[in-house]
């Protein structure tokens, strides 16, 4: 199983990026593929996913409203919107994908497959 992460870069406050996952190598539908950021000195914490069959979103309280997650089966390929950044997430943005049902998908403990991370920098 793969999963490689894109979209990273540097953008100013209040600003928009969207990242790319790509997950590949594995025959069955995952049941969730999530966002997870974890800023220096921090620990990695969940930001959204998104997770099977019914295509449910949860989002961190301190993203929703300005985050989006949404995904391309044909593609597969998870995206998510980000914006209005603030330099406070500033962190290296990470995917995962989570194989079987979890009643917590927000979790990174829970997570089977993780990419190399995106560096996200938001600054002026």
């Amino acid at each position: 199983v793969q999963v490689v992460e894109s979209g990273g870069g540097l953008v100013q406050p209040g600003g928009s990026l969207r990242l790319s996952c790509v997950v590949s190598g594995f025959a069955l539908d995952f049941y969730a593929i999530g966002w997870f950021r974890q800023a220096p000195g921090k620990e990695r914490e969940g930001v959204s996913c998104i997770v099977s069959p019914d295509a449910n979103r949860y989002y961190a309280d301190s993203v929703r409203g300005r985050f989006t997650i949404s995904k391309d089966n044909a593609k597969r390929t998870v995206y998510l919107q980000m914006n209005s950044l603030t330099p406070e997430e500033t962190a290296v943005y990470y995917c995962a994908a989570l194989l079987s049902y979890s009643d917590s998908p927000l979790k990174v403990d829970e997570y089977d497959y993780w990419g190399q991370g995106t560096q996200v920098t938001v600054s002026s």
